[in-house]
């Protein structure tokens, strides 16, 4: 995650003509892994690259939002908020904040338009397209305060500010003047989170008269950009389709957010890749257990044979030689076929012309069978557990083959 702070909007009377800019690179978005000011052209690639508004460049308010469609939900917004607005409506864009409801209060940024859009524009010159955009402090339950100096100043002290938020919104105000002095024990009975950028650090605390925790600036973009925030709506919404779109949610599918989703879905695979070779192994147990009680069946019945290759086919044709030997006879013989046929053979069909029998099959010349009769004829052989045939007037009654055991 690349993390761009945007320069504060310059006044009428300053000069931008430095378009360096602080960024963070962050690996997992929690740790900083590298911090620099650079132009943007020079600036690291990223997965994800967010920019981070000023504080002192986002008015807040907070007005019960408008039912109205999303095509019209801005132009309602600015209904509500015509009389709170410092600039022309045109000239602001407004964003929602995360999880905005119809009918109830919720928190509205308000930000130059052109400006913002002017710092876009720079950057996706640059080869940089922002994913978000989010504001560096935002209102919240837990009051805190944050000092910040002119990092251009060689004594950053004399231009001290104070960045107040709680519930009731942001609010930046000079050290200077009596305001900040004169808000201070309100503020401190609410028992804030006092922080300091490094530069001020000292002149926050003089100036406080307690200690301050040092939060750079690197870390305080970082701990914004984790935020749900985004003030890419309306018509800074960013179109993102296609591959764009697919990439997009490759990072959220890899993002830090997901990670505990990711680990799930890990262990369950492992455990199902676990629970399927111990069942395998288990049939695989339960198959050779099977294998081994057929070979030693085959070894107590018939002691003659020595060599055990398949105990199944093996079994059967020992069986078959000790019945041949009796002089019974077997399921494929002349006898046993020829007497099935003749069970089978339907009503008032004529006597058949030729008998012939070769390899276990049982083959009838007869006249030709009606197609009932023939039905019947197949009916009962197939119930006998034989298998009826027919080529070129010739009747073939055998029984299916016996497949090998694996």
């Amino acid at each position: 995650m690349l993390v761009i702070l945007l320069a504060p909007r310059p006044r009428a009377d300053a000069s931008d003509a430095d378009t360096a800019l602080v960024h963070v690179l962050s690996h997992d978005g929690l740790a900083v892994a590298q911090t620099g000011r650079c132009a943007p052209a020079l600036m690291p690639k990223a997965d994800s690259v967010v920019a981070v508004v000023p504080v002192g460049d986002i008015a807040w308010h907070r007005p019960v939002l408008p039912k109205a469609p999303p095509s019209r939900l801005r132009q309602a917004l600015v209904g509500v908020l015509e009389e709170q607005l410092l600039d022309d409506a045109a000239e602001v864009h407004l964003a929602l904040a995360p999880g905005a409801r119809a009918g109830e209060p919720t928190w509205v940024a308000a930000v130059n338009r052109p400006w913002l859009t002017a710092q876009l524009a720079t950057l996706a010159e640059a080869g940089l397209s922002v994913d978000r955009v989010v504001p560096a402090i935002v209102p919240g339950e837990a009051a805190s305060g944050h000092f910040l100096g002119s990092a251009d100043d060689a004594d950053p002290g004399k231009d001290l500010r104070l960045c107040w938020s709680d519930a009731d919104g942001v609010a930046v105000v000079s050290t200077q003047g009596s305001l900040a002095r004169s808000m201070l024990p309100a503020w401190s009975a609410r028992q804030p989170r006092w922080s300091a950028a490094p530069a001020v650090a000292a002149a926050a605390e003089r100036w406080l008269g307690a200690p301050v925790i040092v939060r750079p600036d690197a870390e305080l973009a970082l701990a914004a950009a984790r935020t749900s925030w985004n003030l890419r709506q309306f018509e800074l919404t960013q179109r993102s389709r296609g591959l764009r779109a697919l990439r997009q949610s490759g990072r959220q599918v890899w993002g830090p957010a997901l990670r505990p989703a990711r680990w799930g879905l890990l262990a369950l695979a492992v455990v199902q890749l676990v629970g399927l070779n111990a069942w395998a192994w288990q049939q695989q147990r339960s198959l050779g257990a099977k294998r081994l009680a057929m070979t030693e069946l085959l070894r107590s019945s018939h002691p003659q044979v020595r060599s055990i290759l398949d105990a199944p086919v093996q079994m059967q044709r020992e069986t078959e030689l000790l019945r041949a030997a009796s002089g019974r006879a077997g399921a494929e013989d002349f006898e046993t076929l020829l007497a099935l046929a003749a069970a089978a053979w339907p009503d008032g069909q004529p006597p058949v012309q030729q008998v012939r029998f070769e390899a276990g099959r049982l083959m009838i010349a007869a006249g030709p069978l009606a197609p009932e009769a023939l039905k019947t004829l197949r009916t009962r052989v197939e119930a006998a557990g034989a298998q009826l045939t027919q080529t070129e007037g010739m009747l073939t009654f055998n029984r299916p083959a016996r497949k090998a055991s694996s």
